[in-house]
């Protein structure tokens, strides 16, 4: 089953962070967030990855291209480096094709950039290249097999610690509501579709808006809960907590872990 991830955005809100490397490249810990959740999809026998490339896609091509598995594998060091025997591998048993969706395309564009791709297949998964969770993938679409809906994606709380403000017509107020605490879900990728969701994106349109909408007047999307972790890095502040949490060996979105 192939796992499309889109990687072309230009991540304006993480620009003052580096203006030289696209998003998707951004480090949590020593490897940047792209191949966090490529090895979480791995982690799960998804192995074979379709990357839709935009913003500085060049990056990325040239970070696989010279990619050292030495960085985050064990290995054993011999006749002054001459050898290197990893005592594990990362990407070995992965295939990944990179497709340039442009560079100003939306979401929906990049998908349907990729359709001969993904389209011999009956069912695929799709994914923001930005986005963690501890999501047990498999039972999720174990669970999205058995069903007969065209699209699934996970719906998250937001995850931010501001407060909603209920006032009166007069402006008084009254009471402030953690965010985290209320009835609010968002749309947290891990996206499952067949390929009939190609029939429902019309060109220009973004993925989750008009389509999305369609699907849902005929009853055909779900929106699976996830109540246990998932952030997104859409800021420097997002970075540095999940940079925390890996320095802290608590980073619950490496379900590869021992």
């Amino acid at each position: 089953m192939k796992v499309v991830l889109f990687c072309g955005g230009l991540g304006t809100r993480l620009r003052d962070y580096s203006d030289q490397i696209p998003k998707p490249l951004v480090e949590i810990g020593s490897r940047p967030i792209l191949w966090h959740v490529m090895r979480y999809y791995a982690h799960f026998g998804f192995k074979d990855f379709i990357l839709c490339l935009g913003y500085r896609g060049s990056s990325i091509k040239g970070y696989f291209r010279n990619y050292d598995e030495c960085l985050s594998n064990d290995f054993v060091f011999s006749k002054g480096g001459r050898n290197i025997d990893l005592l594990q591998s990362d990407i070995e048993s992965w295939r990944i094709t990179f497709v340039d969706t442009g560079q100003r395309s939306n979401i929906g564009e990049r998908l349907r950039a990729v359709r001969k791709y993904v389209e011999p297949d009956d069912v695929f998964l799709a994914n923001y290249s930005d986005g963690l969770t501890d999501l047990d993938c498999a039972a999720y679409v174990e669970s999205f097999l058995k069903g007969d809906k065209i699209g699934s994606f996970l719906s998250v709380r937001v995850p931010q610690t501001f407060h909603i403000v209920h006032a009166n017509r007069e402006h008084e107020l009254e009471k402030l509501e953690y965010v985290g605490d209320a009835a609010l879900r968002i749309n947290g990728g891990y996206f499952a579709f067949r390929k009939e969701i190609f029939n429902h994106i019309n060109e220009g349109e973004e993925l989750v808006n008009q389509p999305f909408q369609r699907l849902a007047a005929k009853h055909q999307i779900m929106a699976i809960p996830h109540d246990g972790f998932w952030r997104s890095m859409d800021t420097f502040r997002d970075k540095i907590e999940l940079d925390e949490l890996v320095s802290r060996g608590r980073a619950p979105w490496q379900v590869w872990m021992p």
